[in-house]
Protein backbone atom coordinates (compact mmCIF):
# COMPACT_ATOMS: atom_id res chain seq x y z
CA UNK A 1 0.00 0.00 0.00
CA UNK A 2 0.82 3.29 -0.79
CA UNK A 3 2.28 5.52 2.13
CA UNK A 4 5.59 7.21 1.53
CA UNK A 5 3.56 9.87 -0.78
CA UNK A 6 0.15 12.09 0.31
CA UNK A 7 -2.77 10.87 -1.12
CA UNK A 8 -2.80 14.39 -3.63
CA UNK A 9 0.13 13.83 -5.07
CA UNK A 10 -0.52 10.01 -5.85
CA UNK A 11 -3.81 11.76 -7.39
CA UNK A 12 -1.63 13.94 -9.34
CA UNK A 13 0.07 10.72 -10.67
CA UNK A 14 -2.73 8.28 -11.83
CA UNK A 15 -5.29 11.53 -13.00
CA UNK A 16 -4.87 10.46 -16.61
CA UNK A 17 -5.81 6.73 -15.92
CA UNK A 18 -9.06 7.39 -13.52
CA UNK A 19 -12.59 7.19 -15.39
CA UNK A 20 -14.44 10.19 -15.14
CA UNK A 21 -16.51 9.00 -12.17
CA UNK A 22 -12.97 9.05 -10.61
CA UNK A 23 -11.85 12.70 -11.66
CA UNK A 24 -14.94 13.74 -9.86
CA UNK A 25 -13.63 12.44 -6.70
CA UNK A 26 -9.94 13.44 -7.94
CA UNK A 27 -11.18 17.15 -8.40
CA UNK A 28 -12.85 17.38 -5.06
CA UNK A 29 -10.40 16.04 -3.27
CA UNK A 30 -7.95 18.36 -4.56
CA UNK A 31 -10.30 20.93 -3.92
CA UNK A 32 -10.68 19.93 -0.57
CA UNK A 33 -7.82 17.87 1.13
CA UNK A 34 -9.25 17.66 4.68
CA UNK A 35 -12.17 15.56 3.37
CA UNK A 36 -9.67 12.94 3.03
CA UNK A 37 -9.15 12.59 6.93
CA UNK A 38 -12.56 13.54 7.45
CA UNK A 39 -15.02 12.54 5.75
CA UNK A 40 -16.14 8.57 5.05
CA UNK A 41 -16.69 7.01 1.86
CA UNK A 42 -20.25 7.78 2.18
CA UNK A 43 -20.04 11.24 2.35
CA UNK A 44 -17.18 11.33 -0.46
CA UNK A 45 -19.76 9.77 -2.62
CA UNK A 46 -22.55 11.95 -1.80
CA UNK A 47 -20.68 15.45 -2.34
CA UNK A 48 -19.31 14.42 -5.99
CA UNK A 49 -22.61 12.87 -6.63
CA UNK A 50 -21.11 9.17 -6.91
CA UNK A 51 -21.34 5.79 -5.08
CA UNK A 52 -19.71 4.36 -2.20
CA UNK A 53 -18.51 1.62 -4.75
CA UNK A 54 -16.99 4.24 -7.12
CA UNK A 55 -14.92 6.17 -3.73
CA UNK A 56 -13.67 2.26 -2.43
CA UNK A 57 -11.90 1.94 -6.19
CA UNK A 58 -10.83 5.25 -6.86
CA UNK A 59 -8.50 4.37 -3.29
CA UNK A 60 -7.29 0.97 -4.58
CA UNK A 61 -6.21 2.54 -7.79
CA UNK A 62 -4.38 5.18 -5.81
CA UNK A 63 -2.86 2.07 -3.95
CA UNK A 64 -4.66 1.75 -0.88
CA UNK A 65 -6.83 -0.70 0.71
CA UNK A 66 -9.83 1.64 1.24
CA UNK A 67 -10.31 5.06 2.38
CA UNK A 68 -9.74 4.83 5.65
CA UNK A 69 -5.83 3.69 4.74
CA UNK A 70 -5.73 6.87 3.09
CA UNK A 71 -6.51 8.26 5.94
CA UNK A 72 -4.11 6.85 8.07
CA UNK A 73 -1.30 7.33 5.95
CA UNK A 74 -1.91 10.83 5.52
CA UNK A 75 -1.86 11.07 9.71
CA UNK A 76 1.27 9.21 9.64
CA UNK A 77 2.42 11.76 7.48
CA UNK A 78 1.97 14.43 9.20
CA UNK A 79 3.03 12.41 12.50
CA UNK A 80 6.19 12.32 10.56
CA UNK A 81 6.65 16.12 9.73
CA UNK A 82 4.71 16.58 6.32
CA UNK A 83 2.87 19.47 6.35
CA UNK A 84 -0.52 18.39 5.42
CA UNK A 85 -4.13 19.33 6.14
CA UNK A 86 -5.74 17.51 8.93
CA UNK A 87 -8.08 19.76 10.49
CA UNK A 88 -10.38 23.02 9.29
CA UNK A 89 -9.94 26.30 9.45
CA UNK A 90 -11.81 26.34 12.29
CA UNK A 91 -8.82 25.23 14.72
CA UNK A 92 -8.31 26.97 17.77
CA UNK A 93 -4.65 28.04 18.07
CA UNK A 94 -4.52 29.04 21.11
CA UNK A 95 -6.19 25.93 22.68
CA UNK A 96 -3.91 23.61 20.59
CA UNK A 97 -0.43 26.02 21.94
CA UNK A 98 -1.76 25.56 25.43
CA UNK A 99 -2.33 21.58 24.67
CA UNK A 100 0.93 21.14 23.58
CA UNK A 101 2.29 22.93 26.41
CA UNK A 102 0.57 21.05 29.08
CA UNK A 103 1.55 17.94 27.51
CA UNK A 104 5.24 18.80 27.32
CA UNK A 105 5.47 20.37 30.93
CA UNK A 106 3.31 17.15 32.72
CA UNK A 107 5.94 15.10 31.07
CA UNK A 108 8.68 16.50 32.54
CA UNK A 109 10.29 15.47 36.14
CA UNK A 110 11.14 17.52 38.54
CA UNK A 111 14.77 15.56 39.75
CA UNK A 112 15.86 15.32 36.06
CA UNK A 113 14.98 19.09 34.97
CA UNK A 114 17.32 19.72 38.03
CA UNK A 115 19.61 17.41 37.11
CA UNK A 116 20.15 18.90 33.89
CA UNK A 117 20.15 22.51 34.99
CA UNK A 118 22.63 21.77 37.20
CA UNK A 119 24.82 20.35 35.01
CA UNK A 120 24.26 23.12 32.43
CA UNK A 121 25.34 25.59 34.91
CA UNK A 122 28.56 23.56 36.29
CA UNK A 123 30.32 21.71 32.81
CA UNK A 124 33.18 22.85 31.63
CA UNK A 125 31.97 24.09 28.71
CA UNK A 126 28.23 22.97 26.77
CA UNK A 127 27.65 22.31 23.18
CA UNK A 128 24.87 22.82 21.46
CA UNK A 129 24.22 20.93 18.20
CA UNK A 130 20.28 21.70 15.94
CA UNK A 131 19.93 20.98 12.43
CA UNK A 132 16.86 22.40 10.12
CA UNK A 133 14.17 23.45 12.32
CA UNK A 134 16.07 22.67 15.52
CA UNK A 135 19.07 25.11 14.41
CA UNK A 136 17.37 28.45 15.63
CA UNK A 137 16.16 26.90 18.52
CA UNK A 138 20.02 25.76 19.46
CA UNK A 139 21.23 29.03 18.51
CA UNK A 140 18.47 30.89 21.02
CA UNK A 141 19.65 28.14 24.20
CA UNK A 142 23.57 29.50 23.27
CA UNK A 143 22.81 33.29 23.46
CA UNK A 144 20.66 32.46 26.71
CA UNK A 145 23.25 30.47 28.28
CA UNK A 146 25.86 33.03 27.33
CA UNK A 147 24.37 35.49 29.45
CA UNK A 148 24.68 33.40 32.71
CA UNK A 149 28.27 31.36 32.06
CA UNK A 150 31.23 30.91 29.58
CA UNK A 151 32.39 28.11 27.09
CA UNK A 152 29.07 27.62 25.07
CA UNK A 153 29.18 26.72 21.97
CA UNK A 154 26.89 26.03 18.59
CA UNK A 155 27.62 23.72 16.20
CA UNK A 156 27.42 23.00 13.33
CA UNK A 157 29.05 25.72 12.44
CA UNK A 158 27.99 26.96 8.38
CA UNK A 159 29.83 25.20 6.27
CA UNK A 160 31.53 22.91 8.70
CA UNK A 161 32.23 20.15 8.92
CA UNK A 162 31.45 17.97 12.60
CA UNK A 163 34.41 15.27 13.29
CA UNK A 164 36.78 18.05 14.29
CA UNK A 165 34.26 19.19 16.89
CA UNK A 166 32.90 16.13 17.58
CA UNK A 167 36.24 14.57 18.52
CA UNK A 168 37.02 17.42 20.92
CA UNK A 169 34.95 16.73 23.51
CA UNK A 170 35.62 17.17 26.87
CA UNK A 171 35.26 14.52 29.60
CA UNK A 172 33.43 17.18 31.61
CA UNK A 173 31.35 18.73 29.00
CA UNK A 174 27.14 19.04 28.35
CA UNK A 175 26.24 17.99 24.54
CA UNK A 176 22.18 19.26 24.45
CA UNK A 177 20.79 17.50 21.08
CA UNK A 178 18.03 19.39 19.51
CA UNK A 179 16.40 17.13 16.50
CA UNK A 180 12.47 16.82 15.80
CA UNK A 181 10.73 14.86 13.67
CA UNK A 182 11.98 15.23 9.71
CA UNK A 183 15.65 14.82 11.20
CA UNK A 184 18.14 14.57 9.27
CA UNK A 185 19.91 10.79 8.23
CA UNK A 186 23.31 12.60 9.86
CA UNK A 187 21.63 12.96 13.04
CA UNK A 188 21.23 8.94 13.87
CA UNK A 189 25.28 8.45 13.89
CA UNK A 190 25.80 11.99 15.50
CA UNK A 191 24.00 9.72 18.71
CA UNK A 192 26.27 7.04 18.10
CA UNK A 193 29.29 9.30 18.03
CA UNK A 194 28.00 11.07 21.24
CA UNK A 195 27.34 7.40 23.08
CA UNK A 196 29.00 7.64 26.21
CA UNK A 197 29.10 11.09 27.04
CA UNK A 198 26.60 13.44 28.87
CA UNK A 199 23.91 14.37 26.43
CA UNK A 200 21.01 15.44 26.61
CA UNK A 201 18.22 15.41 23.51
CA UNK A 202 15.37 17.43 23.44
CA UNK A 203 12.95 16.18 20.56
CA UNK A 204 9.31 15.18 20.00
CA UNK A 205 7.74 11.68 20.70
CA UNK A 206 9.38 10.26 17.67
CA UNK A 207 12.65 11.01 19.40
CA UNK A 208 12.25 8.62 22.03
CA UNK A 209 13.74 5.75 19.94
CA UNK A 210 17.28 7.36 21.13
CA UNK A 211 16.14 6.80 25.10
CA UNK A 212 18.95 4.54 25.59
CA UNK A 213 21.49 6.03 23.82
CA UNK A 214 21.53 9.99 25.35
CA UNK A 215 21.85 10.40 29.06
CA UNK A 216 18.33 12.13 29.14
CA UNK A 217 15.53 12.96 26.53
CA UNK A 218 13.11 15.82 26.67
CA UNK A 219 10.23 15.32 24.56
CA UNK A 220 8.16 18.84 23.26
CA UNK A 221 4.80 18.19 21.76
CA UNK A 222 4.60 20.28 18.46
CA UNK A 223 0.96 19.37 17.51
CA UNK A 224 -0.68 17.56 14.46
CA UNK A 225 -3.74 19.40 13.93
CA UNK A 226 -2.36 22.25 11.94
CA UNK A 227 -0.45 21.51 8.45
CA UNK A 228 3.17 22.89 10.24
CA UNK A 229 4.39 22.40 13.62
CA UNK A 230 4.80 24.47 16.80
CA UNK A 231 7.82 25.08 18.28
CA UNK A 232 6.18 26.99 21.54
CA UNK A 233 6.89 24.26 23.39
CA UNK A 234 10.26 23.58 22.80
CA UNK A 235 11.24 27.09 23.37
CA UNK A 236 9.73 27.47 26.68
CA UNK A 237 11.38 24.48 27.80
CA UNK A 238 14.60 26.82 26.93
CA UNK A 239 13.54 28.89 28.93
CA UNK A 240 12.94 27.47 31.50
CA UNK A 241 16.37 25.60 31.46
CA UNK A 242 17.56 28.90 30.81
CA UNK A 243 16.12 30.45 34.22
CA UNK A 244 17.00 27.04 36.47
CA UNK A 245 20.85 27.71 35.45
CA UNK A 246 20.40 31.35 36.40
CA UNK A 247 19.71 30.33 39.83
CA UNK A 248 22.49 27.29 40.01
CA UNK A 249 25.38 29.88 38.67
CA UNK A 250 24.46 32.51 41.48
CA UNK A 251 26.52 35.40 41.81
CA UNK A 252 28.66 34.26 38.91
CA UNK A 253 25.58 34.94 37.01
CA UNK A 254 24.80 38.34 37.49
CA UNK A 255 28.29 39.43 37.25
CA UNK A 256 28.39 37.95 34.03
CA UNK A 257 24.84 39.80 32.78
CA UNK A 258 26.08 43.30 33.93
CA UNK A 259 29.52 42.81 32.20
CA UNK A 260 27.41 41.94 29.38
CA UNK A 261 25.12 45.01 29.67
CA UNK A 262 28.28 47.27 30.09
CA UNK A 263 29.66 45.91 26.83
CA UNK A 264 25.92 46.19 24.89
CA UNK A 265 26.44 50.49 26.03
CA UNK A 266 30.43 50.66 25.26
CA UNK A 267 29.77 49.19 21.69
CA UNK A 268 26.45 51.27 21.63
CA UNK A 269 24.50 47.62 20.41
CA UNK A 270 21.30 48.05 21.79
CA UNK A 271 18.20 51.12 21.79
CA UNK A 272 18.76 53.34 24.52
Amino acid sequence: MATKQDVLSLIEQTYPTLSPSARSIANYLQQNPLAIVSQTSAEIAENTNTSKATVSRFFRQLGYDSQQGAKQAQLALRESGVPIFTQGSSLDQTAQELKNLSLTFEGLRPDTLNEISERLANAKRVTLIGFRNAYPLALHFRQQLQQVRHSVRLLPQPGQTLGEDLHDILDDEVIVLLGFRRRTRQFKKIVEALQGRTTVLITDPTGQIYNQQVSHVLVCHLGNESPFDSYAAPMSLISMLCNRVFGFRGDAAGRQTQAISALYEDLDELEP
